[in-house]
């Protein structure tokens, strides 16, 4: 460890907020060891106690042993809370680690970050279910409203809820192009459209950190660079045999356009993809050990000069639910941890997400592989964002009794609720609207729900009309980390599909499917009474819609295939390409 003295009082440059952030960063930097500046470069993952306290209730949260061993020992500081609780125990817990925090050497606060959580899905490593956040669409059901003011108003409360609780990074949006039909990761997109997922990332960006960053902000990592919708045969590159990334239509710089509005909107971070470029003139590595992608193309090319953060488990292997698996360093896998380590800071980037092993930048530098300048350039962004939030000044502490009047407020969960029926996309209408109280007959359904609206029944042959919910279909997949990840087939099998049809046979049906992915529905599309999609919608926007209650405005966010055959034959990175699809993109009845 280095002998630099350790700061007295409050007197120092650092602390005092009348000095520009520029002299701060440089006062703090240059007291650093450079134990301090490698922790400031892992952004791990963490979670709440399951440990709850009532509010008044004497004592305080408790924080794990591995989570105080990372702030004090390791000096990390940047952690993606991965759980949920009560609001107020939220922020009674997020000040009890900043206390912590600032009884360290330097005092620097913690930043956390979260991934997407005020929708209906709850995917490991990619989203989390609202709880007691205002629920609202997936993004890809933002999409189908076509409306960046809505989208806006969506991210600013989505940043006065984040704020209260103490979430001072949103590991969003994600604005890759939806044009592989059978990716996994298309629900939390804006969809199949360049130019419209351009204007909605805009509309985001500055719904989260306002005209520019700062105290009153949430810092939003834009991802994934430099767009992760063209995966071959539409695997996920977080697992080995998805980690191709292609370009058969040459549609590559198509896929940039949204992050330059990104950039062009101010977003603060950038986090590239796992996916390894074949057969381009890139590279063929991960884009997190790119440089071509990272230095060249985002940062030299398009201007970018945020911080760029690796996505999660680039560099060491781990594991999920008790099943190991291997680092995601596709293209590098012969490369040791230090070597994969030093390429991705090769390439440009800032952070390492999802990993803590500080030593291993520490010893890059004592061995003369990565020159100590490297890391302070990139601790220098890191340190002027902290500043920026004014996480060093009056930010660093949330009021916990503000936490629980804002999140989940009356008047954010009314807007999500509206903004559900909104996105409501109604493909065939049929017989709707419904009128009178009809005897109804519902599958997936809450009965309850549906008693508000007719006398429900037992069975079909009781019923004048039926509702019936389903999702999207998927492979289910052995892995327990990847069956989060629903991928592979999207079309109805048997013996699934002849219920379905036979239920359509019987009685006049309102089918309503979830979207998560572009379903291939052509028999279901041709013998429902009405059929309609959902990206995120409770049982009341449903039949609120179908009984004219509430105004359906929403427009297919990217097409419905006819047949799995067509998907198979369509090039991954080029929107709207499988042959006569049952619906084409920007279908929708407004109802």
């Amino acid at each position: 460890m280095s002998t630099i003295p350790p700061p007295q009082g409050a007197g120092h440059p650092y602390r005092d907020p009348a000095r520009s952030v520029d002299e701060r960063v440089a006062d703090l930097l240059a007291r650093m060891t450079l134990e301090e500046k490698a922790g400031l470069m892992f952004h791990t993952i963490t979670a709440l106690e399951d440990e709850e306290y009532a509010p008044g209730e004497p004592g305080a949260p408790l924080i794990s042993a591995d989570l105080a061993d990372m702030v004090q020992r390791a000096s990390m500081s940047h952690f993606n809370v991965v759980d949920t609780a009560e609001p107020y125990e939220m922020a009674r817990w997020h000040n009890a680690v900043q206390e912590m925090a600032a009884g360290t050497r330097l005092g620097i606060p913690v930043t956390f970050s979260t991934d997407p959580r005020h929708s209906f899905s709850d995917t490991v490593g990619a989203s989390l279910h609202a709880g007691p956040f205002s629920a609202w669409p997936e993004a890809i059901g933002l999409a189908a409203t076509r409306d960046p003011e809505l989208v806006f108003e969506f991210a600013d409360i989505m940043r006065r809820e984040y704020l209260s609780v103490g979430f001072r990074v949103a590991l969003h949006p994600q604005i890759d192009l939806a044009t592989e039909p059978r990716w996994a990761r298309q629900s939390g997109t804006f969809g199949s459209d360049a130019k419209l997922t351009g204007e909605l990332v805009q509309a985001y960006v500055r719904g989260l950190q306002g005209e520019t960053l700062g105290a009153a902000s949430v810092s939003a990592m834009v991802k994934h660079f430099p767009g992760g919708g063209p995966q071959k045969d539409g695997e996920d590159p977080h697992f080995a045999h998805g980690k191709e990334q292609i370009y058969p239509g040459g549609m590559r710089e198509h896929h940039l356009e949204p992050f330059k509005a990104a950039i062009a909107a101010g977003c603060s971070q950038m986090m590239p993809y796992y996916g390894q470029p074949i057969g381009t003139d890139w590279e063929e590595v991960g884009f997190g050990f790119n440089k071509g992608v990272v230095t060249g193309l985002l940062r030299e090319q398009l201007g970018f000069q945020g911080i760029v953060c690796t996505d999660w488990g680039l560099i060491t292997d781990s594991v999920i639910f008790g099943e190991m698996h291997p680092a995601r360093a596709w293209g590098v896998e012969h490369l040791s941890v230090s070597e994969r380590a030093a390429k991705a800071l090769d390439a440009g980037c800032d952070q390492f997400g999802g990993e803590e092993c500080p030593e291993v930048v520490v010893e890059l530098v004592r061995s003369g592989r990565i020159p100590e300048s490297r890391i302070d350039a990139s601790v220098r962004r890191l340190l002027r964002e902290k500043f920026v939030l004014g996480l060093f000044d009056e930010c660093r502490y949330v009021d916990p009794w503000e936490a629980a009047e804002t999140v989940g407020r009356a008047d954010f969960k009314a807007l999500g609720a509206a903004a559900q029926r909104r996105s409501i996309t109604v493909l065939t209408d049929g017989p709707l609207p419904l009128s009178g109280r009809p005897k109804l007959y519902v599958e997936n359904v809450d009965p309850a729900v549906a008693a508000r609206y007719g006398e429900v029944v037992d069975t079909p042959a009781e019923a004048e009309f039926a509702v019936l919910r389903l999702r999207t279909p998927y492979e289910e997949r052995p892995n327990k980390f990847e069956s989060f990840f629903h991928s592979g087939t999207l079309a109805f099998e048997e013996p699934e599909l002849a219920r379905i049809l036979a239920l359509l046979a019987t009685v006049p049906v309102l089918v309503c499917v979830n979207l998560e992915r572009p379903a291939v529905l052509p028999e279901i599309a041709e013998c429902a009474a009405a059929l309609i999609a959902d990206y995120g919608a409770s049982d009341e926007a449903l039949l609120d819609v179908a009984f004219g209650r509430a105004k359906a405005e929403g427009r297919l966010p990217f097409e419905l295939p006819r047949s799995m055959a067509a998907v198979a034959a369509s090039r991954p990175d080029v929107p709207h390409d499988t042959a006569d699809p049952v619906f084409p993109y920007g279908a929708g009845i407004l109802l």
